[in-house]
């Protein structure tokens, strides 16, 4: 995959992204939302086994803005024209700048109309607050909370907040400048 709008771009993961995507999973900064305060103790070699594992159903993808890896997403084809997403803005200082709004209207946008997805499904911690404010905006429906669903690294049940989203509810937010 490779979507360019204006200053952004979203491209396919390369072994070369390896270390950046290491640094980041092993952040527990990072990962809090996705679950992981510790992050995942990764190592490179294993990131670049997973990526190169990662050609189809399931996509590793790197964000870059100005031409800066800033973070990554996900997607994996579940059949019946379902894709299964997952991103994250890592780089801190790009968070809460709108970007989120402005990647995951072009991807949406990109699943449906180029690659022939009719749902997209996702899913959030419930105490990730700000994305779920992104999902709703894009139109994304909550269909399932899983109260307690899994226990993170400090012992910590977590809940979790299942969206979906239809072509026919999809808001794209485009504007990037």
């Amino acid at each position: 995959m490779y979507l360019c709008r204006k200053h952004l771009i979203i491209r396919d993961a390369l072994v070369s992204d390896a270390a950046l995507l290491c640094q980041w999973w092993n952040d527990g900064a990072v990962m809090e939302h996705a679950g992981f305060p510790q992050g995942i103790h990764t190592t490179i070699e294993q990131v670049t086994a997973q990526i190169l594992l990662e050609t189809g159903p399931k996509y590793r993808l790197i964000i870059e803005f100005h031409q800066t890896p800033i973070g990554e997403m996900c997607y994996q084809d579940m059949g019946n024209h379902t894709a299964q997403i997952g991103i994250k803005i890592c780089e801190l200082s790009f968070q809460n700048h709108g970007l989120g709004s402005e990647i995951l209207s072009l991807f949406c946008k990109s699943l449906f109309e180029d690659y022939g997805f009719t749902k997209i499904i996702l899913d959030t911690m419930l105490e990730n607050k700000r994305a779920q404010h992104v999902y709703e905006k894009l139109g994304f429906v909550q269909t399932a909370i899983n109260r307690d669903c899994w226990q993170d690294q400090t012992g910590k049940m977590r809940t979790s907040i299942d969206y979906t989203l239809l072509p026919s509810n999809f808001s794209p937010v485009i504007h990037l400048s």
